[in-house]
């Protein structure tokens, strides 16, 4: 499916539902939602918490879902993250000492 840009001429209404059905759909972060769309974290978070309650009761629910299972595995992400990170270094230091 082809994602649909997000611009500022876009009714509120809309926009929130764009980016509650692409948060659905890819199982997307907040961060990761709002890089896709060239529009700010809060923008999106404010969208997908309080206008969309208002616009589509359901999605709001599914959207809600998603964004409390991200919540409760972000620590995992951000410990991968560092571990990653800590490897990477390591195999430079080791390329620098051959």
């Amino acid at each position: 499916m082809k994602t649909k840009q997000v611009s500022i001429e876009d009714s509120t209404e809309e926009r929130c539902v764009i980016l509650g059905h692409y948060i659905v759909e890819n199982k997307a972060t907040v961060r990761s939602t709002a890089k896709k769309f060239g529009i700010s974290k809060s923008t999106v978070h404010q969208d997908i918490t309080a206008k969309l309650l208002q616009v589509n009761r359901q999605l709001h629910d599914e959207v809600k879902q998603v964004l409390d299972k991200n919540k409760q595995e972000r620590h995992l992400r951000g410990g991968q993250a560092t571990k990653e990170k800590y490897a990477a270094i390591s195999v430079t230091k080791q390329k620098r000492s051959i």
